[in-house]
């Protein structure tokens, strides 16, 4: 039996998927890609917006498609908010919610077996229990992802992320530390703890365990080289967090603080839990006590009720704190959200400017950052072979710059002194200096 598996929307989505894939071979189907013709076909959905929706819908069409009568299971974020819907689109088999992954083959099978449709959606506002999903093996041996954490507490005005994964829960921390035991072993030098709201790490557990903790332990483990965390509320970075992660010699210089909007007004209705003033002071804390540090941010432009003056504010808010990279959205109503009952909704034509501003000073801001850095040497680890060129390799520094090399050796899943030489559009070009 053949399965193929899609996914859309964030990183634990990536390590879900990864892990069903895991699952599927260790049951001895084997895995191929989506646009191949298979017996059963997973598309791992996103609902974050109506596009991931209509995204969502169009792979179940392209599944139907390669193969009439194939096996469709529709999982993950989509499934649980909107699962009637779900289930009623034409050829899905199996619908399963954001915490009914883990037992994906066993309802496959089931279906195979009784050939009558299965709907498995689990109360994930009620739901506490961390869905473990462990992954042993990847394709690539630079970078391994771990889920540490599921679920969200804060109900911003435009998400309906609480509503599809339900309330924080927490791996257990001998898991995680077991888990990067065992990455290490298979030669994974690099770790990225990953969640849906990861700062919340441990306020469902007993006892002392937080984020800081976990990143305490796993800077000890032998043969891992370098630690991740992925995006990460700002009100995390207190001056005692900072005071505790400075010293880490694993964890990397590079921290993606969501920031939404510049303005406090427009942070007020999102139900956002910071100022525009306290995420700067977060900014300039970090930059003060961890050297070169590349900070990166999402931010959202025509939330309703956004002004030209907010919008304005927003502007001038992130020329001034000057971030490496800003991740630029255009706002896009959800139903079931407070935000999608504000009257004032903003013109699609005006999102589109306000989107490409943004965007023209991202850049500007990117190339400034990475010049920054230009001449430097720099420890890298280069993760894979360009897609265009046998000889050139794509790698990141500790603070994620991308540099591209050329070697005539190979040097995918290893650290080189590099040095930076030249800038080119969203990386800098790097000589390698340590090859024999």
């Amino acid at each position: 039996m053949k399965v193929a598996i899609a996914t859309l929307g964030c990183r634990v989505n990536q390590y879900e998927s990864e892990a069903m894939v895991e699952k599927f071979s260790r049951q001895g189907y084997e895995v191929v890609e989506f646009d191949e013709v298979s017996d059963v076909y997973v598309i791992n959905t996103c609902t974050v917006t109506n596009m991931g929706d209509k995204k969502s819908r169009q792979m179940i069409g392209r599944a139907r498609r390669s193969n009439s009568s194939a096996v469709i299971a529709v999982v993950g974020c989509y499934a649980q908010i909107a699962a009637p819907e779900v289930a009623n689109i034409q050829g899905v088999d199996v619908v399963l919610g954001s915490r009914n992954k883990g037992d994906i083959v066993y309802w496959i099978n089931r279906y195979l077996d009784e050939k009558k449709q299965i709907i498995e959606v689990s109360d994930v506002l009620k739901n506490q229990v961390f869905e473990d999903l462990n992954i042993k093996e990847y394709k690539h041996r630079t970078r391994a992802f771990i889920k540490i954490q599921d679920g969200c507490n804060r109900f911003c005005s435009y998400c309906l992320i609480p509503y599809a994964r339900g309330a924080v829960c927490s791996k257990k921390p001998e898991k995680i530390i077991s888990e990067v035991n065992e990455l290490a072993a298979n030669g994974f030098k690099e770790i990225l703890l990953s969640g849906i709201h990861i700062a919340s790490f441990g306020l469902d557990l007993e006892g002392e365990w937080n984020l800081v903790r976990v990143l305490e332990e796993i800077d000890k483990v032998p043969g891992i080289e370098r630690i991740r965390i992925g995006s990460i509320d700002p009100t995390f970075f207190t001056n005692g967090v900072i005071d505790k992660i400075k010293s880490l010699n694993k964890l990397c210089h590079h921290f993606h603080l969501s920031l939404q909007s510049g303005c406090d007004e427009t942070l007020k209705r999102m139900n956002r839990r910071y100022t525009a003033g306290e995420y700067k002071t977060v900014v300039e804390n970090i930059r003060k006590n961890i050297e070169g540090v590349s900070i990166t941010t999402d931010v959202i432009v025509g939330f309703p009720g956004e002004t030209q003056e907010e919008f304005n504010e927003t502007y001038d808010f992130l020329k001034e704190i000057e971030l490496s990279k800003m991740h630029i959205f255009k706002y896009s109503p959800r139903k079931g959200t407070k935000a999608a009952l504000i009257k004032d909704q903003i013109n699609g034509n005006i999102k589109e400017e306000r989107s490409h501003k943004l965007i023209k000073l991202n850049n500007m801001l990117e190339e400034k950052f990475i010049n920054k850095f230009r001449g430097k040497d720099m420890n890298v680890l280069y993760e894979l072979k360009s897609a265009s060129s046998d000889d050139e390799y794509e790698g990141y520094t500790n603070n994620y710059i991308k540099v591209m090399v050329r070697s005539s050796q190979n040097i995918e899943c290893e650290f080189h002194k590099t040095k930076l030489i030249e800038c080119k559009d969203d990386h800098i070009v790097g000589e390698v200096l340590n090859l024999i």
